[in-house]
């Protein structure tokens, strides 16, 4: 099948979020590749701002000084779908969505087989059921690495930390708006051992573009606030550790008339067992692939890629494949084209969003990667 010229088809193996933390760890191990030529170093700081797609970076760059004048590589994506649980898992484990197994927003659980949320966990499996390999983490811990991870603090023993993001010492975050606390902490993290990566997780971008849109002024308003983190941490970091930020996907804008609510036409679930995934990359389970399938690309026309399974598979949309992942992702996959979505009452948290991610556009796929050598001038 031929998907739309306007998707961004992730290079796994290259240059995805899961070579990141391997990336580091061969500088600080010798063991491995580092495909994106990083600096050398003994520290790093790797911070990930949630919803801060490169193309939308781009095109507010006046709002982000210092992030935009530190060195940077295109070509960078996440993977599929473009959304949070499945990037942290590919940042924490090294792994594709087809080896780690967390495929998207919501999705079908391995052992419970209800349709689970991989941020709540709600109806989710054990973590270590749901991710059962060792993560780039606790890779790098076997090394004699310092890994600490600087986040929130509901999410030191939350189902996503555990499955995707164990294995670094877990430093809480209890005001997340104190710029100054978070890079105190960083530089703290950055003292331990003789070697060391420090991660943090930054996550008010995506909320604000989730709730106002990604074009808002409080989107940019909040852009410029990220910047002033980077700048701290540039600042509060010790000479030649390495910062190093990206992001987990970008965002899109959907309009009101622009979203398919799937209850409104009657075709849309005949045979449908259950909806998962989100509204810019819904996950359909049934036991007619092929008749769903046919329907829905009938009725969301080119407004949509409806795709089988067993084709997105085919395509190399999840990476490297274990087949043992199959009944957690849909029968039926369907990424949307330019700023459309399909709705669903069974979730109806989803009808308040204005900014939604997930397909594979070059604004949701694309992904940052600047970094710069604290004490070293940046031109």
């Amino acid at each position: 099948m031929t998907l739309p010229p306007e998707f961004l088809l992730p290079v796994h193996g290259r240059s995805t979020l899961a070579e990141l933390v391997p990336a580091i760890a061969s500088h600080l191990t010798g063991e491995g590749e580092d495909p994106f030529g990083l600096p050398e170093a003994q520290r790093y700081v790797l911070l990930l701002v949630d919803g801060m797609g490169a193309e939308l970076l781009e095109s507010h760059a006046g709002l982000a000084p210092h992030l935009t004048s530190m060195d940077g590589l295109g070509g960078v994506t996440c993977a599929v779908p473009s959304t949070t649980a499945t990037s942290l898992s590919c940042l924490g484990t090294g792994a594709q969505p087809g080896r780690h197994g967390i495929l998207g927003y919501t999705f079908r659980s391995p052992l419970g087989g209800v349709v689970m949320n991989a941020l709540t966990w709600r109806g989710g499996d054990a973590p270590s059921v749901l991710q059962p390999h060792p993560t780039a983490f606790e890779q790098l811990a076997a090394h004699r690495v310092a890994v600490t991870s600087v986040g929130p603090e509901r999410f030191k023993r939350s189902g996503l930390t555990m499955a995707s993001l164990r294995g670094p010492e877990f430093v809480p975050v209890a005001d997340e708006d104190d710029i100054d606390l978070r890079a105190d902490l960083a530089r703290s993290a950055t003292g331990r051992g003789d070697r060391s990566l420090t991660y943090v997780y930054e996550r008010s971008l995506d909320h604000v573009g989730h709730g106002e849109g990604c074009e808002s002024p409080a989107w940019r308003r909040r852009l410029g606030w990220v910047d002033e983190l980077v700048e701290a941490l540039s600042e509060g970091l010790d000479p030649g550790t390495v910062l190093i930020v990206t992001a987990d996907h970008g965002m899109v804008d959907i309009p009101r008339d622009r979203r398919v609510l799937v209850e409104d036409d009657p075709s849309l679930l005949a045979d449908v067992d259950d909806i998962g995934g989100e509204p810019r990359f819904r996950q359909i389970y049934t036991d007619r692939p092929e008749q769903v399938a046919e329907r829905w690309s009938r009725v969301l026309g080119d407004r949509a890629a409806v795709l089988t399974a067993d084709q997105a598979i085919g395509a190399g949309l999840f990476g490297d494949w274990d087949p043992g992942l199959r009944r957690r992702l849909g029968d039926v996959v369907v990424p949307m084209r330019r700023d459309w979505a399909v709705m669903t009452e069974r979730e109806p948290n989803e009808m308040g969003l204005v900014g939604m991610h997930g397909s594979l556009t070059s604004v949701e796929m694309a992904v940052p990667l600047r970094w710069e050598t604290v004490g070293q001038p940046r031109w």
